[in-house]
């Protein structure tokens, strides 16, 4: 009575079942979060048109208090009491929230307004790169040859993104590549440095936090700045709304869904999705044309990252 039978005769034990009908539906739960990041840098351009759209800094308000207050009621209402860190942990999530958010933020949209969102998916894969790196040299994790080898790999795939070379990757872009390989690093110290209290917290209660430690600084956004331009069109409101809804509140609670379900290697293998999403949806709606310059950068920047987020093998037992 409590097992079925596979089509080979052999016992299908519900446990095991059950544990991969979750995996399935942590691995769709991870497609759709490479889908809403992926996205994030097309509609994150088209919003902040500069003709028709927002300012960067209107967009980072509009992100930061929208995904403050769902954010914080959805970590409630799943959570409870649990949803309320101890005030020794109060000054952490403020530093996590200069890290993960403010910093993260205006610094990923200012130099998405000054490049293109092909350019924006290739500094993603500089994410995990910067992650492994930044955990080794604060000691948490070992010193590993090939990892180190996709660093230097991934690095110099990126070279071209940060010089300007005429024709896509102008000293403009250049500049914006600089800015977002900035938000990369930052965002990269805050994973590192999140992690012991992830032990002891739930991904969605720690990231709503962060954001809602973020609205005191919401006046270095939106002083001087228009919240509800007269010369926004329905475009430019239509993707501030993805901005607000799939980047910022769908793909933090389908990620804590997914981190509960499948290993963090998963995880780290299917950020490779996001360039290439981010790719596909600027040449269909943008058309937005790759160059040999960025299919260089990409071929190193994927190289090194798949160097990186590779597990090292296991050591056979003494």
């Amino acid at each position: 009575m409590g097992s079925s039978v596979s089509s080979s005769g052999a016992e299908i034990a519900p446990e095991s079942a059950t544990a991969d009908s979750s995996v399935r539906a942590g691995l769709l739960a991870l497609a759709a979060v490479q889908l809403c990041f992926g996205l994030f840098p097309v509609f994150g351009a088209l919003a902040m048109d500069a003709a028709t759209g927002f300012s960067p800094f209107a967009v980072a308000t509009w992100r930061i208090g929208v995904g403050a207050v769902v954010l914080m009621a959805m970590a409630v209402a799943l959570f409870g009491r649990r949803a309320l860190p101890s005030r020794r942990d109060l000054p952490t999530l403020l530093g996590f929230a200069v890290l993960g958010i403010v910093l993260n933020q205006g610094l990923f949209l200012e130099g998405l307004q000054r490049s293109t969102p092909m350019n924006a998916g290739l500094v993603i894969c500089l994410i995990p790169v910067f992650t492994y790196a930044v955990a080794v040299v604060l000691g948490k994790e070992a010193l590993r040859g090939l990892r180190v080898l996709g660093v230097a790999v991934a690095l110099g795939g990126a070279v071209p993104l940060f010089f300007s070379s005429g024709g896509d990757l102008s000293s403009e872009h250049a500049f914006g590549n600089l800015l977002m390989a900035g938000n990369a690093l930052c965002y990269a110290i805050y994973l590192v440095l999140s992690k012991p209290l992830l032990r002891r917290m739930p991904p969605l209660v720690l990231v709503a936090w962060i954001y809602v430690l973020s609205v005191p600084f919401l006046p270095l956004f939106f002083v001087g700045e228009s919240l509800l331009p007269e010369a926004a069109s329905r475009g430019a409101w239509l993707s501030l709304a993805y901005v607000l809804v799939f980047p910022t509140i769908l793909a933090y609670a389908l990620n804590s869904y997914a981190l509960a379900r499948v290993e963090a290697s998963t995880t780290a293998f299917f950020v490779f999705a996001q360039p290439i999403i981010t790719a596909v949806a600027a040449a269909a709606l943008l058309a937005e044309r790759p160059t040999p310059e960025l299919g260089l950068a990409a071929l190193g920047l994927f190289t090194g990252m798949a160097l990186v987020v590779k597990r090292p093998a296991p050591r056979p037992a003494a």
